[in-house]
């Protein structure tokens, strides 16, 4: 008799999920800190660590939205999470311009403090397109593809607006309820001369088509390798 060939299962399953490496790569981001400051006995970086606790807020907010049924429910408490989300996504790639200060570092090793603030900008980005992703689908789901696409790129221009008024106007994302009418007044007079704030209008355009690039990159990246598991899938299930 002779011995039949032995069918060896494929595991498509892979052993760490995205949400497992956001937890690996900001480990490493603290830990490379925490290195930068026992060498050089300073907290100059510190900031970064702050700056990542709120790019880790609209990330939970986009899953208490998508996994709670009764936000959804609620529209109060839906409304509520929108909005803060909204108004501290920008945060998510507000580290990415902490590149700004490398031009002000100390002496030191430059390639391990270009490694520090962008492993930090990476998991702010990271963060940043999961949870618009999480919403994009939601959105789909609810009005369409194309009401979908027009949010994400306004969405998308919200977070570059909001990076130019965090990084060179200095307000933060709290300071809507406890200094808003600075914050008001400063926005209203961008709006209300747009000439004096030109080149202010020109880098959220171009921040803001950047950041669409990054999205839609990415995400048709995990689109093939959605493409290919199921190409495999077919395939394995044909050759049986």
């Amino acid at each position: 008799m002779k011995n039949l060939p032995v069918k060896i299962e494929k595991k498509s399953t892979p052993v760490f999920t995205i949400r497992d490496w956001i937890l690996i790569s900001s480990a490493f981001s603290i830990v490379l800190l925490l290195i930068r400051i026992m060498t050089s006995g300073r907290f100059s970086y510190a900031f970064l660590a702050w700056n990542l606790f709120l790019a880790y807020v609209p990330f939970f907010i986009s899953e208490e939205i998508c996994k709670n049924e009764k936000a959804l429910r609620n529209r109060i408490r839906l409304v509520v999470l929108l909005f803060l989300w909204i108004l501290f996504m920008p945060n998510c790639f507000y580290i990415l311009t902490d590149l700004f200060h490398l031009q002000n570092m100390e002496n030191g090793h430059p390639w391990f403090d270009l490694t520090l603030i962008l492993s930090f900008a990476w998991n702010g980005i990271l963060l940043g397109i999961i949870s618009i992703r999480k919403m994009e689908l939601l959105l789909t789901e609810a009005k369409g593809k194309f009401v979908s696409g027009l949010v994400i790129c306004l969405v998308m221009w919200l977070n570059a607006f909001g990076i130019y008024i965090g990084r060179f106007l200095r307000f933060n994302s709290w300071d809507i309820i406890v200094n808003p009418f600075s914050l008001l007044a400063e926005i209203a007079d961008m709006i209300f001369n747009p000439y004096d704030y030109r080149y202010a209008w020109a880098m959220s355009f171009c921040f803001a088509f950047l950041m669409i690039i990054i999205y839609y990159t990415v995400k048709n990246l995990g689109e093939i390798g959605r493409r290919a598991r199921k190409e495999d899938a077919v395939s394995a299930k044909n050759s049986d």
